[in-house]
């Protein structure tokens, strides 16, 4: 008898089902334009969140299509022996927020690109065209001062070991415009 009691003690759930005397669920109401200019909205944020408490909205796909804007526009570089434009954006994968706190706006991304790069390159008396990619395999916001390239060339088997290995030095050089149009996207977000 005494164990009976034990398990049907031993726990107890706070509502099993709704009974008559529990309070309704809360319905959504909709606001009206009145309800609008009444309100004293906070400066960021959503009008529901009056408190200013925790909202966060994903811009994902705002700041791809910004991010590969950016990068195509870079353009080309002129090095000592050849020349090499980024073409296209091979892959542009991640995530971007926009969060408010206490009324504070703070952003942050974390992304992962490949870049297609295509050039010339003179090379002992002979023009040898070149195409890659400039991978970057990581970077998120506010570190863009250790962002890193990797360059890789498509498997040419005309390229001697010497002009690849000019060519790699010379395409790390787009690590600094590439680090540019990063600033500039990141200068964008937090203005939104």
């Amino acid at each position: 008898m005494e164990e009976e009691k034990k398990k049907e003690g031993s726990y107890r759930y706070w509502v099993r089902e709704a009974t008559a005397d529990a309070a309704p669920p809360p319905q959504p109401q909709k606001l009206t334009n009145n309800d609008v200019v009444a309100s004293n909205a906070p400066a960021l944020g959503s009008l529901w969140n009056q408190a200013g408490t925790w909202e966060e909205k994903n811009i994902t796909k705002w700041a791809t299509d910004r991010l590969k804007e950016l990068l195509v526009s870079v353009g080309s570089l002129q090095f000592s022996s050849g020349k090499a434009e980024i073409i296209d954006v091979n892959r542009c994968v991640g995530d971007a927020f926009l969060v408010t706190v206490r009324n504070k706006k703070r952003v942050g991304y974390t992304y992962e690109l490949s870049l297609k790069v295509q050039g010339e390159w003179s090379f002992e008396e002979d023009t040898k065209k070149v195409k890659g990619s400039l991978d970057i395999p990581e970077f998120s916001f506010g570190e863009l001062d250790d962002l890193e390239v990797n360059v890789k060339l498509s498997e040419d088997k005309e390229l001697s070991q010497k002009l690849k290995q000019q060519v790699r030095l010379d395409m790390k050089q787009f690590l600094e415009p590439i680090r540019l149009k990063l600033g500039q996207f990141e200068q964008e977000l937090k203005d939104r």
